[in-house]
């Protein structure tokens, strides 16, 4: 007994003397700061999206689905049972991707294909191949892309991030609509940045050819014309309970960057990397969003919309304009004829289909907006 309270006293006498703490306010101080640093770095990751639907039995398309944002979507959707497809132009890569994803999530269904958004004869095959091996299509989601790439045309001859960012998901989706429809209820999610904002749609020299150009402005316009082809299509959509919505993921600390000086040069990489990583989100947040339009029930409906940190958060401006988007939609299925015609491409309009005489009017009738100079992209 003599010795356990000898050792009760050797631990009182040792604690710290509590009038010593409390005579400087230098703990709180610090407790304080670490509590608000850590509450402002979890503000700025954003909400995650917990529950959601299940997805046995249900196939998902990701573009981009080797890295990033892509990536953690298709870990995500493929813990939730579904079959998913990631859709990337890096063989290898994509490769490796589904292994680790079957791995990690023991979920066989998941496989490459793969598909090059600058090729429309890429895209094709892939559609081909796809509707051969896969009977339904419940969820698209269109997230690959790329930002201030160095200046070069594709082999169907446009500017490379206007066709990522925006022609080669428009023809992707297109093709695979009727699948979609056949699959109904299902989903169409298309990713944007806030650089939509500043955009313009040039479409009498939609690669910039005449005037100086600018990575930010070509960027700006591909993700202007996302928003706008999502809005388009929804409206066409809307009897046939496939919904379509885009999504703002946010600032993510991805590759999407590496064209730009904080991740291609090593010192400013090195210098920056801390306010990067305090300021920036992780992919994983990024992709919280689209988890959620794939998986919300309550969303089932909801069409036409734009979302960003799993909330609706309505657009303004050019995006809303009806005739700028039924231009670009006739513009883009002229761009886009020769593949159109190989995919059987329709121009129906929720309307019915039109001929190419009313399709002509439709377009010149229509002013084309003069593009704004902007020195770079705020995102």
């Amino acid at each position: 007994m003599a010795a356990k309270n000898k050792a009760m006293d050797d631990f009182f006498a040792n604690m710290p003397n509590p009038d010593a703490i409390f005579q400087s306010w230098w703990p709180f101080l610090i407790a304080g700061a670490v509590g608000t640093i850590y509450g402002f770095r979890q503000w700025v990751r954003g909400p995650k999206c917990i529950g959601g639907a299940k997805l046995k039995d249900k196939t998902v398309i990701i573009t981009g689905a080797n890295s990033g944002i892509g990536k953690e979507t298709a870990l995500q959707l493929a813990r939730r049972g579904g079959k998913i497809v990631l859709a990337c132009r890096n063989e290898a890569e994509g490769k490796k991707t589904a292994e680790f994803i079957r791995k990690e999530t023991e979920n066989m269904d998941v496989y490459f294909m793969k598909l090059d958004l600058n090729s429309f004869k890429s895209i094709k095959e892939f559609v081909e191949k796809f509707k051969k091996k896969e009977k339904h299509l419940h969820i698209l989601i269109n997230n690959a892309g790329v930002m201030m790439c160095p200046k070069g045309k594709t082999e169907d001859g446009f500017d490379i991030q206007f066709q990522t960012n925006y022609l080669g998901p428009f023809l992707l989706t297109e093709l695979l609509l009727d699948v979609l429809k056949e699959s109904a209820p299902s989903r169409i999610i298309n990713t944007t940045a806030s650089a939509q904002n500043l955009g313009d749609i040039n479409f009498e020299d939609i690669n910039h050819e005449t005037k100086e150009y600018s990575l930010g402005d070509m960027y700006a316009q591909s993700k202007l014309a996302v928003v706008l082809h999502t809005f388009q299509l929804a409206e066409r959509l809307k009897d046939t309970q496939v919904t379509c919505n885009v999504v703002n993921p946010g600032i993510c600390n991805s590759d999407i960057y590496r064209y730009l000086p904080l991740k291609s040069k090593k010192f400013i990489r090195v210098s920056f990397g801390p306010f990067m990583w305090f300021l920036m989100k992780y992919p994983e947040d990024g992709a919280q969003i689209s988890v959620y339009l794939a998986t919300a029930e309550e969303l089932k409906e909801s069409t036409g919309k734009h979302f960003k940190d799993s909330k609706e958060e309505p657009l303004t401006g050019k995006c809303q304009e009806k005739l700028l988007q039924e231009q670009l939609y006739r513009a883009s299925l002229k761009w886009t004829e020769q593949a159109r015609e190989a995919g059987a491409i329709t121009a129906e309009t929720k309307e019915g289909k039109e001929d190419k005489e009313e399709n002509t009017k439709v377009t010149e009738k229509i002013e084309p907006k003069s593009s704004t100079k902007m020195e770079r992209v705020t995102l």
